[in-house]
C-alpha cells in the first residue's frame, strides 16, 4: 500500500545552539545548546528511521539502498538530499562548503549547496551572506589582517525570507534566527572566523583557512527570485529550483488535491495542523511533523491550515 513515510530523526548539540527547538516545536531536546534537528537524513552523521507502515524501523539510508523503487530509481548513489531545521542562539562561524568535485576529492563525500527559509528571526537578526573581496588575493589579505567589517557582507532578515546559498558562498546565521535548511547531503564545512570564542574545555574551534580560501568564490552571490501562484485553498510558492533541488513553499486553507509530478517529495510542517489522504487513508499532520511522499505515492489530499516546505532533488 502506498504510504507517506513519517520519520524520528536525529538532535545534534553546538555551541551556538538553544532551547527553540522544544520551545517552538515541542522536541524532545539533550540540552539547553540544541543547534539542530536533522529532520529528513540519509547521512551517516545522522540517519532518520522510518516510524510508521511497512518500513517501520527501517532506517532512511537502508531503506534508499534496498528499495530504490520507492525514489524514482534514482541513479545517486546516496541519498541526496538533507532537510534540518537549526536554532542559532549565537553565531555560527562564518563558512563556506565546497562544490561536489572539490568535496569528493578531499573528503570522500558530496558537496554542499543549500537554502534556507527563515522561520523566525529576533528584530535585528542578522546573516552574513557573501563577501567584499573582488580577488583570491584580496581575499586571503582580508582574512589574514583579521579585516572582518571591511570583508563580510551583513544582510538584516526576518521571518519568511529565503536565501539561496550555492557552494562557494561565504556565509553565516545569526543570532537569534531559526531556519528550515535544504541542503546536498554532506556534512563538510571550513570555517573561516568563529569570532574568537571557546568551547567548554577553552578551546577554539579548529579553523579552516587554506581550504576555505580554495573554494571561495569571488563575486556577490545570486539568491533566488521566488515566483507564487495562488490557486483555490493553496498558495504555492517556488522559492529556487537549481541543479540540485527544487524547493517549494505550500500554504494550504482548506482541501487540496494534488499529484506526485517529481519522483518523489520531502516534506516539513512548519506551522498549523490538519492531515494528508493517501489511498484512502488520512494521517494527521501537526506542526513539526517532516514525512516523505514516495515514488508509489501518486496522488494525495491536504487538509486543513498548513505552512509546509517541500523539496525534491534535481539530479544532474
Amino acid at each position: 500500500m502506498a504510504e507517506p513515510l513519517f520519520l524520528q530523526s536525529q538532535m545534534h548539540e553546538k555551541i551556538w545552539g538553544g532551547n527553540r527547538l522544544k520551545t517552538e516545536f515541542g522536541y524532545d531536546i539533550p540540552s539547553r545548546t540544541t543547534g539542530e534537528y536533522w529532520a529528513i537524513s540519509a547521512h551517516p552523521n545522522g540517519v532518520s528511521i522510518v516510524k510508521n507502515g511497512l518500513y517501520k524501523g527501517v532506517p532512511l539510508d537502508q531503506l534508499y539502498a534496498e528499495h530504490r523503487e520507492l525514489f524514482g530509481q534514482s541513479k545517486s548513489p546516496v541519498f541526496p538530499l538533507l532537510t534540518k531545521i537549526l536554532d542559532a542562539n549565537d553565531w555560527l562561524s562564518v563558512q563556506v562548503h565546497p562544490d561536489d568535485k572539490y568535496a569528493l576529492e578531499h573528503e570522500g563525500e558530496l558537496g554542499k549547496t543549500e537554502c534556507w527559509y527563515v522561520i523566525s528571526a529576533d528584530e535585528g537578526a542578522e546573516i552574513i551572506y557573501g563577501h567584499n573581496a573582488r580577488s583570491k588575493e584580496e581575499l586571503r589579505d582580508l582574512i589574514a589582517s583579521e579585516k572582518w567589517d571591511r570583508l563580510l557582507t551583513r544582510i538584516p532578515v526576518k521571518a519568511g525570507d529565503f536565501f539561496y546559498v550555492p557552494s562557494g558562498t561565504m556565509h553565516a546565521i545569526g543570532k537569534g534566527i531559526m531556519i528550515l535548511e535544504t541542503q546536498q547531503s554532506s556534512d563538510t564545512t571550513y570555517r573561516v572566523y568563529d569570532f574568537d570564542r571557546k568551547d567548554d574545555k577553552g578551546q577554539k574551534r579548529e579553523l579552516h583557512i587554506e581550504a576555505s580560501i580554495d573554494v571561495l568564490t569571488i563575486g556577490a552571490p545570486a539568491n533566488s527570485t521566488p515566483v507564487s501562484l495562488a490557486l483555490e485553498n493553496i498558495e504555492s510558492t517556488l522559492l529556487v529550483s537549481s541543479s540540485f533541488f527544487a524547493v517549494y513553499k505550500w500554504e494550504v486553507k482548506g482541501s487540496v488535491k494534488m499529484r506526485q509530478t517529481a519522483p518523489y517529495l520531502l516534506l516539513s510542517v512548519l506551522d498549523g495542523e490538519g492531515g494528508i489522504t493517501v489511498d484512502k487513508k488520512t494521517y494527521p499532520l501537526k506542526k513539526g511533523d517532516h514525512f516523505i511522499l514516495p515514488s508509489d505515492v501518486k496522488t494525495w489530499e491536504l487538509t486543513g491550515s498548513l505552512t509546509i516546505i517541500a523539496s525534491h532533488p534535481n539530479e544532474h
